[in-house]
């Protein structure tokens, strides 16, 4: 027990070493741009390559190293994240930083697809939705401590600071998942790339991707725009927005983890309800924002809601998919997550600019995992047979 406890915390400390570099260029934009000699909005198209790098190298890489063993792909992972993040330390110009993300995002999708697969394989049966919710723990606390110190490392002490930090964070996961996972962890035999896409193509589990975009998509309609929502909604100063921002990335981690409890009890009904949680926490988020005070709690709350779908989903495409395809399953699932990310924030601000404006973002939001509860329900009547990995009870 006490070794599978720590190979867990192995693959959190990689989860957030991922978090912290996924995140934390949102804070540095401008610093990045007044070094580089860039613009604002042309630094912030580094958070849009790095979320293509996610998309296109999940599912890319998955399928390439499918015969690989999973601890060595795991490390080999860590030491393309802890390059990558040198190279953004060192880069001389915007384009080779922008090459260097791209390059650290190939490991992100990759990374918390087979370290899903691991952390199931490490617990048993009942517990592994759970384990799935430890390892997304360090990307939830990335959000809460990690993001905050790394922008104001790199604020005072220029933002390659940040980047070499990060690096160093990259050394320890790996030397932590050399030390405590095991060697077979997650393993599985071998099969055919046409097997894996057969499984791949599975409605259940198509129908477990969309759902995946659209409860995503919802939370980043809102919360990409969370700050202009507290400012000009709720009347706080600008000062304000980062001290509640802690109170969401509180509310990931409560989310995260009573999600993976759930999940880990009734799978199906977790999935249905957590998704019904969240559309109900957005659409009220409009009536709250008008509030300082129930601003502050709705916030908290949309970070418990949003983060208590991750375990379930993940878990519900991984139990639909079959042998070794649950790894390239579970990359294109993190694909998923970060596609809902993009077409949220595209989609809020085309909310604001060209349709009923800011004050209408959060009724909006709520409707897109109001959609994904249906794909969920209809992906969940379609399937009735008893999942491989899910627990009996699901």
């Amino acid at each position: 027990m006490k070794n599978t406890k720590l190979a867990l915390y192995a693959l959190t400390v990689g989860a957030f070493g991922i978090g912290v570099t996924e995140f934390v260029i949102m804070g540095l934009l401008l610093d990045v741009g007044t070094d580089l000699g860039v613009s604002v909005s042309t630094s912030g198209l580094l958070i849009s390559g790095y979320a293509l790098g996610v998309v296109v190298g999940a599912p890319l890489l998955t399928a390439l190293t499918q015969r690989w063993p999973r601890k060595t792909l795991l490390l080999a992972l860590m030491a393309i994240f802890t390059l990558g993040n040198l190279a953004c330390a060192l880069a001389p110009s915007y384009g080779l930083l922008m090459a260097a993300r791209v390059l650290t995002a190939l490991a992100h999708g990759t990374f918390f697809g087979v370290g899903s697969v691991v952390a199931t394989g490490l617990v048993p049966p009942q517990q592994r939705a759970s384990a799935i919710a430890i390892m997304f723990t360090g990307l939830t606390v990335a959000n809460i401590l990690g993001v905050p110190f790394g922008t104001w490392l790199g604020q005072h002490f220029g933002w390659r600071a940040t980047f070499w930090a990060v690096s160093a964070v990259g050394v320890l996961a790996f030397a932590v998942l050399a030390l405590f996972v095991p060697s077979q962890a997650g393993q599985q035999a071998p099969s055919s790339l046409r097997a894996d896409l057969d499984a791949l193509l599975r409605r259940p589990v198509l129908l477990g991707f969309a759902t995946t975009v659209l409860g995503f998509a919802g939370l980043f309609a809102l919360f990409t725009y969370i700050a202009p929502l507290l400012t000009q909604i709720s009347g706080f100063g600008a000062a304000a927005v980062s001290p509640i921002l802690l109170v969401f990335g509180a509310g990931l981690v409560a989310g995260n983890l009573a999600g993976g409890k759930l999940a880990d009890r009734h799978l199906s009904r977790t999935v249905l309800g957590s998704l019904a949680v969240l559309a109900v926490v957005l659409a009220l988020t409009g009536w709250a924002l008008h509030s300082r005070v129930a601003a502050v709690l709705f916030v908290g709350l949309l970070g418990a809601a949003s983060f208590a779908t991750v375990a379930p989903l993940q878990m519900w495409v991984l139990s639909k998919a079959q042998g070794a395809g649950q790894s390239l399953a579970s990359s294109f699932n993190i694909a998923a997550f970060n596609l809902g990310n993009a077409l949220g924030a595209w989609l809020g601000g085309v909310v604001i600019a060209d349709g009923p404006g800011l004050g209408s973002l959060a009724w909006v939001a709520a409707l897109l995992p109001l959609a994904g509860l249906g794909l969920a329900a209809l992906a969940i009547g379609l399937d009735r047979q008893p999942a491989r990995l899910a627990p009996a009870n699901a």
